[in-house]
């Protein structure tokens, strides 16, 4: 399920930080995975449905996580040579998660979300998350659809999800977490969407998708929102 062909980049253009760590192993500790949702969870019910009896253990693994020299980096490609990177940022005092697209003819990678004490998002809607998990593209740090989904949730808010969204996440989650329940922690993940609660997202006359959110980069109203053109890369990049 993990492909080692493609490994973490030296550099991120436009962001600061590293070493950058190839640790695609992580992605077959299903503690990790514990730990990697567990902001995405608001209410009691959905922590006791993800975490269960492993709550202490989860706890331990992260903070040991956290206290690595190097910062992992997980990539999943995108059509057109993109690539969304999920970024374990294992600064002391400052850890958290940053979600950064990319590509090789940019100046510089969007950070489109940080799930951290300081939460910025969402920067990826329903279709969007889909879109990246099943790409089927090859390279990357991981193969499999449902890692790819699990990795990129975090980012995710949108308060128009289908009928069939709970399906598949609960499919994801079974696959990866071992969780006793999958199918009723996919619907608390998809009511609670952890930090940036439910989010409306739309499509602007030039075609551009952005949100409402009121900590998002791709929300134009917000003073810290990305420029119009960024906006408008980000979006085709994540709609190809």
């Amino acid at each position: 399920m993990t492909n080692s062909v493609d490994l973490p980049p030296v550099q991120i253009p436009g962001y600061d930080g590293g070493p950058f760590g190839h640790r695609p192993e992580l992605l077959e500790e299903h503690l990790f995975w514990l730990g990697h949702l567990g902001r995405c969870v608001d209410g009691e019910e959905a922590q006791e449905l993800l975490f269960g009896a492993d709550d202490e253990a989860a706890g331990d693994f992260q903070h040991r996580l956290w206290e690595r020299a190097d910062w992992p980096v997980f990539t999943v490609p995108l059509a057109g040579g993109h690539r969304l990177h999920v970024v374990y940022r294992t600064f002391e005092d400052d850890e958290g998660i940053d979600f950064l697209l990319h590509h090789p003819g940019w100046e510089r990678a969007e950070l489109i979300a940080q799930d951290d004490g300081h939460f910025m998002g969402p920067g990826l809607s329903w279709t969007e998350l889909v879109a990246a998990a099943d790409g089927a593209l090859p390279g990357g740090t991981v193969t499999d659809p449902h890692a790819r989904l699990l990795l990129l949730l975090p980012a995710f808010g949108d308060d128009a999800v289908p009928g069939d969204a709970a399906d598949r996440l609960a499919a994801a989650l079974r696959a990866r977490t071992g969780v006793e329940a999958p199918e009723r922690l996919a619907v608390a993940l998809l009511e609670d969407q952890g930090q940036t609660g439910s989010t409306r997202w739309t499509t602007t006359g030039s075609g551009v998708q952005i949100n409402d959110g009121e900590y998002s980069f791709r929300n134009p109203a917000n003073r810290f929102a990305l420029p119009p053109a960024r906006l408008s890369r980000v979006s085709a990049a994540l709609a190809s």
